[in-house]
């Protein structure tokens, strides 16, 4: 890759100020940004390669062939890439840099709608009891469980909470999530219990004396990294006897489906979540109403 030539620096920096413009606008997550960035870079990189060297010269004719380019990939992936180069385009266009906006008459390729993977409640109740609490190890893994099932965080939200945002007299936790909005979620009886022994009973070990706010820290006294989690997760799985694909988000997904099936609101179920549109939410309904064709199928004599 040519990462020293003049147009290819020109057509970063171009990236560079839409993305930031995003940030400011939206408040986007790091992981988010970082997606677009890759994609538009990507883009930038193969119109180099067939001597398109302006970027604000593209046309709805390169766009076309770098999408069909894209044939070996899933339809998800491809309209990942193009809604990449829509906001691209439509800042562009909307910062009179281009006269046309070139991805106007480009439709997105037709996804099915996929069904988030979640657990029965027996599924989670197996997946809460895996970690060994006469382990230090164990009884920290059993809390942040039992939080993130009762919470519905996000695992990012979860190793980065702060001794000062749990509420345990009152029973809330204050989440700081994407775009640094900020929700009140409760934690219920259950989490609470298990956060209260673990903070009085295993929390110091971790920090042999010494002050710090990390409400989860790794076996160094430092906050846990995703990914460290993440495998945790998958351990207690099999433990649990779990053979469904296994993440911390498959309990998100869990904590979302089993309100709904009890007859939460799925308004109530946004506001938990932090999600910003009702829309992103709705797809747990989906799962819900699957859910209540299987128990009609299972249970009723003409199922």
């Amino acid at each position: 890759m040519t990462t020293d030539c003049p147009e290819l620096i020109r057509a970063r920096n171009e990236i560079d100020l839409f993305l930031d413009a995003l940030w400011m606008q939206r408040g986007l997550g790091e992981n988010t940004l970082q997606a677009y960035r890759t994609d538009l870079y990507s883009f930038a990189e193969w119109q180099y390669q067939r001597g398109n060297t302006d970027l604000l010269q593209t046309r709805a004719a390169d766009l076309h062939a770098y999408l069909a380019m894209q044939g070996g990939r899933s339809a998800r992936s491809t309209a990942r890439r193009l809604s990449s180069l829509r906001r691209l385009f439509q800042y562009l266009a909307r910062e009179g840099r281009i006269s046309t906006d070139p991805t106007v008459n480009i439709d997105s390729p037709r996804l099915g709608r996929s069904l988030p993977k979640t657990l029965t409640e027996s599924d989670v109740e197996a997946l809460l009891q895996a970690p060994d609490v006469t382990t230090r190890n164990g009884m920290r893994d059993r809390a942040m469980l039992e939080v993130l099932y009762a919470t519905g965080l996000r695992v990012s939200e979860l190793v980065g909470l702060r001794l000062d945002q749990i509420n345990l007299r009152q029973g809330v936790i204050r989440v700081i999530g994407k775009g640094n909005k900020e929700r009140l979620v409760p934690l219920g009886e259950e989490s609470v219990d298990w956060l209260n022994r673990y903070i009085r009973d295993v929390r110091p070990e971790y920090f042999k004396g010494q002050p710090d706010a990390t409400l989860f820290p790794s076996n160094r006294g430092t906050p846990q990294t995703r990914q460290t989690f993440w495998h945790a997760i998958k351990r207690y799985a099999i433990v649990a006897g779990i053979s469904k694909p296994m993440s911390p988000h498959v309990l998100r997904h869990a904590f979302a489906t089993h309100l709904l099936n009890h007859g939460a609101d799925l308004r109530v179920v946004q506001m938990l979540l932090g999600h910003s549109d009702i829309s992103t939410t709705q797809i747990y309904t989906h799962i819900a109403k699957e859910r209540l064709k299987d128990i009609h199928a299972k249970h009723h004599p003409r199922g």
